[in-house]
């Protein structure tokens, strides 16, 4: 099933927005995803787990970059911080400076 981006404002759905950057990006082939936050996730951790489940293309993304940086509205956080409406998570491969 592939995910497509949701803008529903209907009162109760708690919308969020995925960002992917560099090489995560280029796998997953999108930039951002607008969608309502499932029912029963709560944290980064069980997003990216519903992410892998229910999109073949994300799914195989992101488990060709297992290990991975999480910020949630740009801070940095880890898959078990929460997650509510408005957020904004970031997923990207870790960096290194040279």
């Amino acid at each position: 099933m592939a995910i497509t981006a949701v803008k529903n404002q209907e009162k109760g759905n708690r919308m969020i927005q995925v960002r992917f950057f560099a090489a995560l990006r280029e796998r997953a082939g999108r930039e951002v995803l607008e969608m309502t936050l499932p029912d029963g996730v709560s944290t980064v951790g069980e997003l990216v787990s519903w992410l892998e489940e229910s999109d073949e293309t994300l799914g195989r993304a992101l488990a060709a970059t297992p290990c991975r940086m999480v910020a949630v509205n740009e801070v940095l956080a880890s898959e078990a911080s929460d997650i509510e409406d408005g957020d904004v998570v970031a997923l990207f491969p870790p960096v290194t400076g040279g």
